[in-house]
C-alpha cells in the first residue's frame, strides 16, 4: 500500500512524497522501499523514532533536502540498518542531536548538508557527531554553501574512509586550526568560492602528507600576493594537485591584482626586503620627536608676540593681589591694637 500524498514504485523500489505539505513522515511506509524522497514539505522537526524500528530494513538512499526542518532530535534515524545515503541540504536547521544515528552509529557513506550549517551551534554539533566516529563509514561529505568562516579544529579526524570533502562556497577565511592529519583515503577537496587568502600555518605540509589527495580546487578566493603568498606559490609550483591552477590570481593588493599565482616573482612578493622591526620604532620615535618640538616653538612664538598683552596681565594680577592683601594687613592691625579698636568702636557709635 503507498501512503496518501505519495507515489510509489515497487519495480524501482522508491518512494516519493514531493511537495505534499507533509509535516511528519509518513507512518504507513511500504517496507520494499530502498529509495526515498520526502522533499519540499513542511517537516519542522525530526523526532526520536521518526521511521519506524525494523519497518524499512532495505532503505539505503533518504533525501529530506528543501523541508524547513530545524531540529533533528536523537535517535531520529537510529532505525535504518540499510542507510547509506543521506540528504539533508537546504533545511534552515537550529538543532543537529550529534545521536540522531543512535548510540552504535551508522553505516552511512554519502552525507550532504549543503546549505543546511548556517546556524553557528548546529555547525558545533556537526563536529561533535563527526569527531564522536557515529559516521566513521562516511566516504562523501558535502558542506557546500554554508556561512561556515571557521571551521572546528579536528573536525574530520575521525572521518578515516573519508575520500570526498566539499567546503566550496562557504564563506572560509582561513584554514588555521583544520587538521586533515589521518585523512589517507581522501583523493578531492574542494576549497573554491571562498575568502581564503592565504594557506599556511601547516596546511602545505598537511597537503603533501595525503597520499591519495588529487584534486584540490581553490578557485575564486581572494588571494593575497605579498610575502606570506611564497610558500603556497613555491607549492603551486611544484604539485599537480590543484585543479586548474593556473587561473588563481591575486587579489590584493591593488598593484598586484588579477595577476596569475604561477606568473609572480620573489621581488612582486615583496619577500627581499625584511622588517626591520626596531629601526621602525626608532623612526616613529624621531618623527614624535620632531611633532613635539614644532609644537613647543608654536607655544614661545605665541608667548613672543602677545609679551606686552601676557605682561600687562600679570601686572594688574600683581596689583589685584597686592590690594588685596593691604586690606588683610589693615584688618590686621586694627584687631592687634586695643586703641584702634576702641576707635573703631566709637566711630560706628
Amino acid at each position: 500500500r503507498c501512503p496518501d500524498l505519495c507515489e510509489c514504485s515497487e519495480a524501482a523500489k522508491t518512494v516519493k512524497c514531493v511537495n505534499r505539505n507533509l509535516t511528519a513522515v509518513p507512518s504507513d511506509l511500504p517496507p520494499y522501499v530502498r529509495n526515498l524522497f520526502i522533499t519540499g514539505n513542511r517537516l519542522s522537526r525530526l523526532p526520536a523514532g521518526a521511521f519506524p524500528a525494523q519497518r524499512l530494513p532495505d532503505l539505503s538512499a533518504l533525501n529530506l533536502s528543501g523541508n524547513h526542518l530545524r531540529t533533528v532530535e536523537a535517535g531520529a534515524l537510529a532505525a535504518l540498518p540499510a542507510l547509506r545515503q543521506l540528504d539533508l541540504s537546504g533545511n534552515p536547521l537550529v538543532s543537529l542531536s550529534p545521536q540522531a544515528f543512535g548510540e552504535d552509529g551508522s553505516p552511512l557513506e554519502e552525507l550532504a548538508l549543503r546549505g543546511a550549517l548556517r546556524d553557528p551551534g548546529v555547525l558545533l554539533s556537526v563536529a561533535a557527531m563527526l569527531q564522536s566516529g557515529a559516521l566513521r563509514n562516511l566516504s562523501h561529505l558535502e558542506l557546500a554553501d554554508n556561512g561556515l568562516l571557521l571551521l572546528p579544529s579536528s573536525m574530520f579526524t575521525a572521518l578515516l574512509a573519508l575520500w570526498q570533502l566539499d567546503l566550496g562556497n562557504s564563506s572560509l577565511v582561513g584554514l588555521r586550526n583544520v587538521s586533515f592529519h589521518g585523512l589517507g583515503q581522501l583523493q578531492s577537496l574542494n576549497l573554491s568560492d571562498n575568502s581564503l587568502g592565504m594557506l599556511r600555518n601547516g596546511t602545505l605540509p598537511q597537503f603533501r602528507g595525503l597520499p591519495a589527495l588529487r584534486r584540490v580546487g581553490l578557485g575564486h578566493n581572494t588571494w593575497v600576493c605579498d610575502c606570506t603568498a611564497e610558500d603556497l606559490v613555491a607549492w603551486l609550483r611544484e604539485s599537480d594537485q590543484v585543479e586548474g591552477k593556473e587561473t588563481l590570481t591575486c587579489a590584493y593588493p591593488d598593484k598586484m591584482l588579477g595577476k596569475g599565482l604561477l606568473k609572480i616573482n620573489g621581488s612582486d612578493l615583496n619577500c627581499s626586503m625584511p622588517v626591520d622591526l626596531p629601526s621602525q620604532l626608532q623612526t616613529s620615535y624621531v618623527f614624535l620627536g620632531i611633532v613635539l618640538a614644532l609644537i613647543g616653538a608654536i607655544f614661545l612664538l605665541v608667548l613672543y608676540l602677545n609679551r606686552k598683552g601676557i605682561k600687562k596681565w600679570m601686572h594688574n594680577i600683581r596689583d589685584a593681589c597686592r590690594d588685596h592683601m593691604e586690606g588683610y594687613h589693615y584688618r590686621y592691625e586694627i584687631n592687634a591694637d586695643p586703641r584702634l579698636t576702641n576707635l573703631s568702636s566709637n566711630s560706628d557709635v
